[in-house]
């Protein structure tokens, strides 16, 4: 609990045997964290069966895998029918360190934010972790080119550390949103739309074999989805389109 807030740390996993257990002891040590929800969407390796020595765990499986927005959806569905009241995503491959999460949980425990992000970008955490240069090339000039669409002004939109309020989730309509890798963005553009702040604290990350990844092709497809989703955030704002993802009741 964190000022009488329960707090469930959601973990996406696929193949994170090696780390899940690393990332796993780091949240609970945090001493604020009631419940973790992890969703191993078909995993190759032993995840599950590491999963299932943790206690304060709730385990779901997809049979067959799903890929990374769906495993997201089950995620945040699960979190909030165990009573979550902040939601905070760490990914299990311990690529970024759950050393933030109570910074994170009492900026939602407060009332400040809805939903908080851990930059790699901030402070220059990226390249020092050992971000690809590419990469990090690739995340400046798509933040660049979002934040110039929606009209926000956020270091990155392709960080996997996130918090969010109930309040917002049960606001947002991410069954709509893609099964795949741009669910992220797409998530982040809904937030923007419904008129939420998005607020970020610069986070640490490490960069090592057992991290998860995305080859260049799903990386171009990634790239290509988030300027469309900012294009069509710009258009529906405009009232020029109608788009499920951005619905009405925007503030």
């Amino acid at each position: 609990m964190f000022a009488d807030k329960k707090v469930v740390v959601v973990m996406p996993a696929y193949n994170a045997e090696k780390t899940i257990r690393k990332t796993y002891d780091e949240v609970m040590a945090q001493g604020i964290v009631d419940l973790v929800v992890i969703v191993d969407d078909a995993s190759r390796d032993g995840t599950v069966a590491v999963a299932s020595n943790l206690p304060h765990t709730v385990i779901h499986t997809h049979p067959q895998n799903r890929g990374y927005g769906a495993n997201q959806k089950t995620c945040y569905k699960l979190a909030l029918e165990n009573g979550a009241d902040i939601v905070i995503m760490v990914h299990p491959d311990y690529q970024y360190t759950p050393l933030l999460i109570p910074a994170m949980a009492s900026m939602i425990a407060n009332e400040l934010y809805y939903c908080v992000l851990g930059s790699r970008i901030l402070g220059g955490c990226a390249l020092a972790g050992n971000m690809p240069f590419y990469k990090y090339v690739s995340n400046r000039f798509l933040t660049l080119a979002e934040n110039i669409l929606t009209g926000a002004k956020l270091s990155e939109y392709h960080t996997g550390y996130r918090a969010f309020s109930r309040q917002l989730l049960e606001r947002l309509p991410l069954d709509v949103n893609s099964d795949d890798f741009i669910f992220d963005n797409q998530m982040l553009a809904q937030i923007l739309w419904f008129g939420y702040t998005i607020a970020e604290v610069s986070c640490p990350t490490k960069y090592f074999p057992e991290a998860s990844s995305i080859n260049f092709v799903r990386s171009t497809k990634y790239g290509l989805g988030c300027l469309w989703t900012g294009l069509i955030f710009r258009l529906a704002k405009m009232n020029l389109i109608k788009s499920p993802l951005f619905p009405g009741n925007r503030c």
